[in-house]
C-alpha cells in the first residue's frame, strides 16, 4: 500500500470483507468531495437546532466582528462527517448498517467563514471487534477548509459497522 505524506497507509475504496478490514490500522481513506457551507445551509442549521446566534444568521450583524461575516455552526461542519463517511470509508461486504457511537475529543480550529467549501479526511487508527458481527472503527477525522492551512475540526471519532 501506497503511503500518504503523514506516512498513513492509503485505502482504496473497493469493497473489502470484514476480515480484510479488521487488519486496518493508521490507514487513511482519503478525501470526499468538496462541500459548499453557504448561508441557505448555515441559516437551515440554525433552525434545526434553534440555534440562531447572530454570528451565524445575521451577515450585517455578523460583519462588524472580528469574523467579518458569517460563520458556520461548529456543530454543522461536524455533522458534515456522518453525510460523507459512506462515500470515504471502504465499503465492507455484508455490512448491514453502521451506526455513530461518538466522538472523544472533538476540536474547533479554524472557523468555517460563509461561501467557504470544506471536504472531510478520514483515517482508520483501528478496528477492533465488539461482538459477533460488530466492528468498532476508530477514526481520525479531519475537516479542512479550502484556501486554509488549518483545519475547521479535528476529531477522534468511533463508528460500529454491523456485518
Amino acid at each position: 500500500m501506497a503511503k500518504n505524506d503523514l506516512g498513513f497507509e492509503m485505502v482504496n475504496r473497493a469493497v473489502i470483507s470484514a476480515d480484510s478490514y479488521l487488519a486496518f490500522s493508521d490507514a487513511d481513506c482519503g478525501f470526499s468531495r468538496w462541500i459548499m457551507v453557504d448561508q441557505a445551509r448555515i441559516d437551515r442549521f440554525a433552525e434545526a437546532t434553534e440555534d440562531r446566534q447572530f454570528i451565524h444568521t445575521d451577515p450585517a450583524r455578523a460583519a462588524e466582528t472580528a469574523f467579518g461575516g458569517t460563520i458556520a455552526h461548529g456543530a454543522l461542519v461536524l455533522s458534515i462527517l456522518a453525510g460523507v463517511a459512506e462515500e470515504v470509508l471502504p465499503s465492507i461486504e455484508n455490512a448491514r448498517m453502521a451506526v455513530n457511537f461518538g466522538f472523544d475529543r472533538i476540536r474547533f480550529i479554524t472557523p468555517v467563514a460563509c461561501g467557504s467549501r470544506v471536504r472531510a479526511n478520514l483515517i482508520v487508527k483501528s478496528v477492533t471487534e465488539r461482538g459477533s458481527g460488530v466492528l468498532q472503527s476508530h477514526l481520525l477525522a479531519r475537516v479542512d477548509i479550502e484556501h486554509q492551512e488549518r483545519p475547521a475540526l479535528v476529531a477522534d471519532w468511533t463508528i460500529l459497522t454491523y456485518v
